[in-house]
């Protein structure tokens, strides 16, 4: 599934169950969307969310507003944004593709319909009781990226067969995805006879440091993690 046509879904079918629990009110609910990108890069991504809307019957200024947050990466941002929400008493928190705001969203409040769609298993990140059963005020979609990065690795292999030292980039401010990276590559790495080499970034700057240092340490391939904010795969170098 491409990323617009997950964001879609999530903006559609998840959406409706908390919005017509919002249809006794008087008032027009306010969706709070936040997102790990910045405006200009998510600008595809808010019209995929729109259309799952309009697919679920909702149609933006007209029986339902959408109040839009980009993080921009700035992690930090997010329990000062979610207590902001909560307090204004927000109809749904959404958080596509953003598995750091779906967890500050958890624990700003436990009545608040929270949509999220995240790579990594909800149950274990603590969102829902279960898959079947979800409970509690969270529901979503997962998307599976993490669960396919010893598959994805195999691939660049067969890509890129001659390709040994592996350099994996990255972002530690997503701590989900970070250490669910860092916890599955090594042993996936290591099953096909690959090197590899960590390389945290978060910020522009440190991203061309980081790309310095692999073109510097020769690697011969770059493995970026799919995640929540990022549809980056792996490339030769």
């Amino acid at each position: 599934m491409k990323r617009r046509e997950f964001i879609t879904l999530l903006g559609g079918a998840a959406m409706a169950w908390p919005l017509k629990a919002w249809a006794q009110q008087p008032a027009m609910p306010l969706v709070g969307l936040v997102n790990a990108r910045s405006r200009e890069a998510s600008e595809r991504h808010a019209a995929a969310f729109r259309k799952g809307l309009n697919e679920a019957g909702y149609v933006e200024g007209q029986n339902v507003t959408v109040e839009y947050h980009w993080l921009s990466g700035q992690y930090d941002r997010l329990p000062t944004l979610m207590a902001d929400l909560v307090r204004r008493r927000v109809a749904v928190i959404a958080t596509p593709g953003t598995t750091p705001a779906a967890l500050a969203a958890k624990a700003a409040t436990t009545t608040i319909p929270i949509v999220f769609g995240v790579a990594e298993d909800p149950v274990k990140l603590g969102l829902v009781a279960s898959l079947a059963r979800p409970s509690g005020n969270a529901t979503g979609i997962n998307n599976f990226f993490n669960e396919v990065v010893a598959k994805r690795l195999g691939l660049l292999h067969e890509l890129v067969p001659k390709a040994v030292r592996i350099a994996v980039l990255i972002n530690p401010a997503n701590v989900p995805s970070a250490e669910a990276t860092s916890r599955e590559i090594p042993e996936a790495a290591h099953a096909i006879g690959l090197q590899t080499h960590v390389l945290n970034a978060s910020t522009s700057r440190e991203i061309e440091a980081a790309f310095a240092t692999l073109v510097r340490e020769r690697a011969d391939a770059l493995f970026r993690p799919l995640t929540r904010s990022s549809s980056a795969g792996a490339s030769n170098l």
